[in-house]
């Protein structure tokens, strides 16, 4: 699957760190676990894609509500994501069953099939929905930090952060592809079923997602577990890792970048009502818009795939920023869902490099045994800024009636990630990947 050849491991013993050659096909077989487990997640998650695009369609076209009441039930549904941190530092200082974040992928895939079981069969109105969201996200959280924390630290102990984060981005595209393609397509077949037939349809699909993820826990590949340290086999008291993290530098700037990145006013709400309400898309249209964007990305990973192990991630820091500031320009000169494809293609090429350095500098700069938790800060950061930023497009759409305001606003935004990278510790970006950053990170 890669052809840059065996990458460098740490592996500890009684003496300490030494460094071990992982084969080609051990990457490989790591690579794969992993973006099963991505796919399944990016398929079951309640607040995005398959599940969450009928919600929004459901939010819009039954309940008939505006732009501004859509985007705060958002907000409102987000909920647990904006705390998504402290379940992804019980993921950290937690082993259920002894079996690390497998145990956690067996639970609270379980525990989330339950939900969806449950909420299948519940009427639905704008309260219940939000009760259903709300408590699907806390469940799939648990389980969304086990894959995040896993991710990441066989990124950093195998010096593989550029291929992990790129395979990262890829295998979590595939999903998000198909589930707009069909979250798009199904709510158009169930328009014409009453709210609680749409919703069990919905609600039993992501049951039996996340059934399956419940059983992919059971799955132990040695080539995957047995190439794992553990971080932290004497589980120092949660303050040490608490202010372990506070005082571990590196994760501010990057945390800074990728909240900045996700701080896009109007790209969500008033997209999706500036295309459907002025350019007349169908509920199909506004997820094959989307499918687009998605894949259009693929391209520019596999760039910065074959890129990370040639050039410093400084440099692709640096250019993908650039790249990315003017990224929903085209946007500004769409008349018809025609040109408006042909953008979204534009837009994805746009971002793809920039994304995966972003995903690369937070696995660098996350502190060794706090995977997880740098992680689902981060997720917080997303959604919090996702979510905030939806407000503040929403209102300025509502306000302006023109959606050439949300670009400007995101362009400025994006500008401002230019110059926040220089707030990253050179040492940290100045090497490619397979090779050791010359920051070194203790571990505890």
């Amino acid at each position: 699957m890669n052809a840059t050849g065996p990458t460098i491991a740490l592996e500890q013993d009684h003496a300490g760190a030494r460094p071990r050659v992982l084969s080609n096909t051990v990457r490989t077989r790591i690579v794969l676990y992993l973006g099963g487990l991505i796919m399944l997640l990016g398929l079951g998650a309640p607040y995005s894609g398959m599940i969450d695009l009928p919600i929004s369609f459901f939010l819009k076209n039954k309940l008939h509500l505006q732009s501004h009441e859509v985007a705060n039930f958002r907000l409102l549904s987000a909920a647990p994501l904006y705390v998504s941190f402290l379940f992804g530092f019980i993921r950290d200082t937690w082993n259920p069953f002894g079996r690390g974040d497998r145990g956690f992928m067996m639970l609270f895939g379980a525990v989330a099939s339950a939900l969806y079981v449950v909420f299948a069969f519940i009427p639905v109105t704008y309260i219940t929905l939000l009760i259903a969201v709300v408590l699907l996200t806390t469940a799939f959280l648990f389980v969304s930090s086990a894959q995040n924390g896993l991710t990441s630290a066989i990124g950093q102990q195998h010096v593989m952060s550029g291929q992990v984060s790129t395979w990262w981005n890829i295998f979590a595209s595939f999903p998000l592809v198909a589930a707009y393609l069909m979250g798009g397509v199904l709510s158009d077949a169930l328009e014409g079923k009453n709210a609680d037939q749409a919703a069990r349809v919905l609600f039993l699909v992501g049951a039996v997602v996340m059934a399956c993820v419940a059983l992919y826990g059971l799955w132990r590949p040695r080539s995957v577990f047995d190439n794992i340290v553990d971080e932290h086999p004497d589980r120092p008291h949660p303050l040490a890792y608490v202010r372990r993290l506070l005082t571990h530098w590196p994760i501010y700037p990057a945390l800074l970048i990728w909240f900045l990145f996700n701080f896009s006013p109007g790209s969500q709400t008033p997209l999706q009502f500036y295309l459907q309400n002025t350019l007349h898309a169908s509920d199909a249209q506004w997820g094959q818009w989307y499918a687009i964007f998605v894949v259009s990305f693929i391209p520019t990973f596999l760039l910065f795939g074959v890129l990370c192990h040639r050039v410093p991630l400084r440099t692709l820091l640096f250019w993908g920023a650039v790249i990315a500031v003017p990224q929903m320009a085209p946007l500004a000169f769409i008349h018809s869902m025609n040109q408006a494809m042909i953008a979204a293609a534009a837009i994805g090429l746009m971002g793809g490099v920039c994304s995966a350095a972003y995903y690369d500098l937070i696995i660098r700069s996350c502190p060794p045994g706090l995977q997880g938790t740098t992680w689902m800060i981060a997720g917080a950061l997303y959604y919090v800024g996702a979510r905030f930023g939806d407000i503040l497009g929403t209102n300025l759409y509502d306000h302006f009636h023109n959606f050439n305001v949300c670009v400007i606003a995101i362009t400025v935004v994006y500008a401002l990630i230019v110059p926040a990278i220089l707030l990253v510790p050179r040492g940290l970006i100045s090497t490619a990947d397979g090779e050791a950053p010359l920051v070194e990170t203790p571990v505890p």
